[in-house]
């Protein structure tokens, strides 16, 4: 197949959760020997050169999501150009240029959707639309939604009343489990002692990601006198300054800063515990439902770190309690804190980590992902020549 993948709103190479997918997909697709071109938003680095696919720069005007659509007539030419089989365009309210393109050239529509299609409770584009009275953003989601062949996503919770079940591929996002390994051998982004405990957050600190929360559970852990208990956290982000803030007067809290990607394997390797303490009320769209494919989660669970998280179905479902993680009530106070207690025994880590690794190893590797996108695409490609 000749795949073209539109993602113009995300950054290639990036660290966030949106460049480290399209890479991924990219990767994964061309080393099934598919033929794939790339549409995204340079980095300030070099696109990949050694992943097989082919890649183009395009980034929306002034970098602005919600003028995507501008970028309609390129995405048709380079669309025309390549006589692409699979057209995947990344859904935002504002996009459609991919499913334009597909149309142009009658490609294969696909719509790659990680985040809600619908209105939450208070969404300030659903009080938008009906001040505008004919609600153009929510018949434009939908246009989008009715013109894709299919729809990629890892909660069908986020789609419209009266898309297909046909239609969907519900699928969740992945690790590297080549690159995600517990045996990582380069120096991580930071210095520990061999008697510590440590508790490792990655992430782009948004305050849904919750990481406040973990610098209470190391106040509540040392006041136990858990003092072999340390926490770090890597990335950058909004809420950085609030955690550390919350951790100026504790000892045992280190921030790396930003990591690039390639290090962060190693980082993970030379920690012991993955958290990912998400804070669902901090985040208005996730009334609908966790709808979030955390990667955080698949890579530590790659790097076989036992998990420690909220008690949410999605979660549930893949690191499962006892099994692969430590899953809590994010209700009670000291839930979190009680959860990395009780991995403080090195056999119950260790019987967990192995677990997860074997766990996304066989189920939530970009591989998997990328075999289940091929044959979906090859399915629907068939049903349309009517065989």
């Amino acid at each position: 197949m000749r795949v073209l993948y539109v993602a113009i709103d995300q950054t290639v190479p990036g660290t966030i959760g949106g460049s480290v997918h399209v890479t991924a997909v990219a990767e994964g697709l061309a080393a099934l020997g598919h033929e794939v071109h790339v549409l995204a938003a340079p980095g300030s680095s070099p696109f990949p050169s050694d992943t097989g696919a082919s890649w183009r720069a395009l980034a929306p005007p002034g970098g602005a999501r919600h003028l995507r659509l501008l970028t309609t007539r390129r995405v048709r030419e380079v669309a025309r150009e390549l006589r692409p089989d699979v057209v995947v365009e990344r859904y935002h309210n504002f996009g459609g240029e991919g499913l334009l393109a597909a149309g142009a050239v009658g490609a294969l529509a696909v719509l790659e959707v990680n985040a809600p299609v619908i209105d939450y409770p208070g969404s300030a584009k659903a009080w938008i639309d009906r001040a505008l009275i004919v609600s153009p953003m929510r018949r434009w989601r939908e246009w989008q939604c009715a013109a894709a062949d299919l729809i990629v996503t890892p909660y069908r919770g986020m789609l419209p009343w009266g898309v297909s079940s046909d239609q969907v591929l519900e699928v969740e996002w992945g690790a590297d489990t080549t690159r995600f390994q517990p045996d990582a051998t380069a120096a991580p982004p930071y210095a520990r002692r061999a008697d510590e405990l440590v508790v490792v957050f990655a992430g782009a600190f948004r305050a849904w990601h919750g990481a406040v929360h973990l610098v209470e559970a190391v106040r509540r852990l040392r006041s136990r006198g858990r003092s072999h208990i340390r926490a770090v956290f890597i990335g950058d982000g909004p809420e950085l300054g609030r955690t550390r803030a919350a951790a100026r007067d504790l000892d045992g809290v280190t921030f790396t800063g930003a990591v690039a990607y390639a290090s962060m394997p190693a980082a993970l390797a030379a920690a012991d515990i993955g958290a990912a303490p998400f804070d669902v009320g901090a985040h208005g769209p996730l009334a609908l439902g966790f709808y979030w494919s955390p990667l955080k989660v698949f890579e530590y669970m790659a790097t076989a770190l036992p998990v420690v998280a909220p008690d949410i179905d999605r979660l549930r479902a893949i690191a499962r309690p006892g099994q692969e993680g430590v899953l809590y009530d994010a209700s009670d106070p000291n839930g979190l804190a009680n959860a990395i207690d009780a991995l403080s025994d090195p056999g119950t880590r260790t019987r967990l980590g192995t677990s997860a690794r074997e766990r996304v190893v066989e189920r939530f590797g970009w591989d998997t992902h990328c075999q289940t996108l091929a044959m979906a695409f090859e399915r629907a490609l068939r049903q349309r020549r009517g065989h």
